[in-house]
């Protein structure tokens, strides 16, 4: 294991500031004290581990990042328990998933013990900034760029990984209710054999402008087509779509190199299975919830991902049919299997799978 330095920050939010933040978090507007950083080299590998305060980062204007675009990141949060104990969910699957993205965008690969213990450092001197109040958290960014000044193209020489932190509150304001989606049939979000299995940069920016189109409809966010054939569906903008049928069978897109493989995703898969539903990863066409819809045998479309656990989705609005009812309420099978997710994340269930990991007591 690297050895850290740390560096505490001269200047960090009182007390009070901090509980100001804390008592309305919203998400991604605020930030802890210190951040993580460790430097690659392809000389000397992963060294130079510290914890620093947090602050902006000096880049040589022809570094790699800035040209090319080879940047990953991840998203995983921690969670207080009763016992103010904190934790984190599945950092394994997410250093995983890393590891991947790395590879796929010829960036080095930080291993995963490593990437669990720059959670636990962050939370060493930042775990206060974890709020308690339900359905609350820290979210962790963990990020990897590029940092070798040099315009050649191949993969560089020098890149950085770094851990910013930020409180969240509860994503659903006024609670756990359906959402508009908006289909994107002029944009694909990603192409086989392209970088959608990757959770990098470029594929969440190519989703802002059908993302931007989505909120001019009315929606919260757009919804994906195959690039291929633009019938079968992919995913949200961030985040993993399942389909409810009226036997209790939930089918969601089968992962084909172009979707993310979601840690969400792959948990409420195994829950489900938990609660004796029949879990189906298959490629799903539009005409199959449309029609799905319309007879009653898809009775509930939910999407998941970090930031939100679960979202139900109440309507599907494109240009030429709308389906669903957003004034609907959020379907029995979605609310359960957020409940069960939730509770063990915040350590009110049992853990029967050992997901959970303890960052500090």
């Amino acid at each position: 294991m690297l050895t850290y330095t740390i560096t505490r920050n001269p200047n960090p939010c009182s007390a009070a500031e901090r509980a100001a933040v804390l008592a309305n978090p919203g998400f991604g507007k605020h930030f802890t004290d210190h951040m993580v950083a460790i430097d690659w080299s392809k000389d000397g590998g992963w060294h130079d581990a510290r914890v620093m305060p947090y602050g902006p980062l000096s880049l040589d204007p022809a570094a790699s990042v800035l040209h090319y675009g080879q940047e990953i990141f991840e998203g995983i949060k921690a969670y207080r328990h009763a016992d103010d104990s904190i934790w984190t969910f599945r950092p394994q699957a997410n250093g995983e998933r890393l590891q991947r993205s790395a590879r796929r965008l010829a960036l080095p690969e930080l291993p995963v013990d490593e990437f669990v213990e720059s959670l636990r450092q962050l939370v060493a001197v930042d775990g206060d900034w974890t709020p308690g109040e339900p359905e609350t958290s820290l979210y962790f960014r963990p990020f990897m760029i590029a940092t070798e000044a040099f315009l050649g193209v191949r993969g560089a020489h020098q890149a950085s990984y770094h851990v910013i932190a930020s409180p969240a509150g509860a994503y659903f304001a006024k609670g756990v209710a359906p959402v508009s989606i908006w289909l994107s049939t002029d944009y694909a979000r990603a192409a086989k054999g392209g970088t959608g299995a990757a959770k990098c940069g470029g594929n969440y920016a190519a989703s802002l402008l059908p993302q931007q189109q989505a909120y001019e409809q009315g929606c919260s966010q757009v919804l994906f087509l195959d690039p291929v054939e633009g019938r079968y569906l992919e995913e949200l903008g961030g985040m993993n779509v399942f389909l409810v049928h009226r036997d209790g069978s939930i089918v969601t897109p089968e992962i084909s190199g172009s979707i993310l493989e979601g840690i969400t995703r792959s948990s409420l898969l195994q829950l489900a299975r938990d609660r004796g539903h029949r879990v189906v990863e298959r490629k799903v066409t539009l005409d199959e919830w449309r029609d799905g819809v319309a007879s009653g045998e898809v009775t509930e479309v939910f999407a998941c991902g970090t930031a939100a656990v679960i979202t139900p989705i109440g309507q599907l609005k494109g240009e030429d049919f709308s389906v669903g009812d957003i004034n609907a309420p959020a379907g029995e099978t979605t609310l359960a299997l957020r409940q069960a997710l939730t509770d063990i994340q915040y350590g009110r269930a049992e853990d029967r799978h050992g997901w959970m990991v303890k960052l500090r007591d």
